[in-house]
């Protein structure tokens, strides 16, 4: 049997065809299926890449609903993550048979992504896979996984220590928020989970290693006073808007804030206070375009001492036959954890 699988998997790439979910539009509606296709169907790349593991982001499941700010021209593949070896390279940097994890960029977005058998990248979108992960692992990080390490590593770059107290993590139930906490707890941080979903994910936030909760509404001050008691000695925050606001207000002295997102608001309405009486840091991250040179330093860390084993837990593997069923949870704000797709 796993002679002739093979066969057939080495007959497939030497026809040059793959299958993949594919993104149709039809009549203002966005159709998905799976579809075969041909390696020279992809565009021109460093890299070819035999896809084993992708996973499931929000950037995907809008990019499945026809999100132009996402995703400009349709057919299109899905799938800003990806994680498998290398078939042919016009590298200076990789070589056939390197196992490699993709991230972020365009890949997914106006790129075809990772729900596919193959992709075809830019060497400076790929960093090698460190020696002591799997492809698998890597996707249970994915780009959600990576944007939490990215904070933490700025935090301690800023000068951030465990013993200057907790760290509060916003959206705390959510991909980002969910790694952040965990890998803090592994590395010997404290925190503060916020999240307006506490009531259902005490359990989940016990495993993670959360030590304290707080509903959302203690990120949300509208007093108007310019700074507040400090409540906390560092943050992650992926809301924005008021939320970052009210952190910022209820940092503690030469605490550091990592920013990585805007699910609440864009804007940010504070005064310059916490930055000149009490030396708050507010750190941006760039999780989509950063430096490869930063990508592979981050996930060297990941998976050495700060791969967080408690998520395991909150994954769910599928495969890409039935992925569909994943995307629709995902729409309709259904999905809980992890999903990853297992591809080969």
């Amino acid at each position: 049997m796993l002679t002739y699988l093979a066969y057939k998997l080495n007959n497939i790439y030497m026809s040059n065809e793959f299958r993949a979910l594919r993104i149709t539009e039809k009549d203002g509606k966005y159709i998905r299926g799976i579809e075969n296709r041909s390696i020279t169907d992809l565009p021109e790349g460093d890299l070819l890449i035999r896809v084993e593991y992708s996973s499931l982001n929000y950037k995907d499941a809008l990019s499945c609903s026809g999100n132009r700010g996402v995703t400009k021209n349709y057919p299109h593949t899905p799938g800003i993550d990806a994680a498998g070896t290398v078939e042919e390279s016009k590298s200076g940097t990789f070589s056939k048979g390197d196992k490699v994890i993709i991230t972020g960029f365009d890949l997914g977005m106006n790129t075809d992504g990772g729900l596919s058998e193959y992709i075809s990248v830019p060497e400076s979108w790929a960093v090698k896979l460190p020696d002591s992960m799997t492809t698998r692992q890597a996707m249970v990080i994915g780009t959600a996984g990576l944007t939490a390490a990215l904070c933490i590593n700025k935090l301690l770059i800023a000068g951030q220590k465990p013993d200057m107290g907790n760290i509060i993590v916003t959206g705390a139930l959510g991909g980002v928020g969910s790694v952040a906490i965990a890998m803090l707890n592994k590395i010997g941080f404290k925190t503060i989970a916020a999240s307006t979903d506490l009531n259902d994910g005490n359990d989940i936030l016990d495993i993670l290693g959360a030590n304290s909760r707080v509903d959302k509404s203690i990120t949300d001050d509208n007093s108007g006073r310019v700074m507040l008691k400090p409540q906390w000695a560092g943050a992650i925050d992926v809301v924005g808007g008021n939320t970052l606001a009210t952190i910022i207000k209820g940092c503690a002295p030469n605490g550091s804030i990592s920013c990585c997102g805007n699910i609440g608001s864009g804007d940010l309405n504070t005064s310059v206070y916490p930055f000149i009486l009490r030396g708050v840091n507010l750190l941006g991250i760039d999780s989509q375009n950063c430096s490869s040179s930063v990508r592979e330093e981050v996930w060297g860390k990941i998976a050495d001492e700060w791969y967080p084993n408690s998520i395991e837990q909150f994954v769910t593997e599928t495969s890409l036959d039935n992925v569909d069923e994943y995307i629709t949870l995902m729409q309709s704000k259904k999905s809980r954890g992890r999903v990853i797709v297992r591809i080969q």
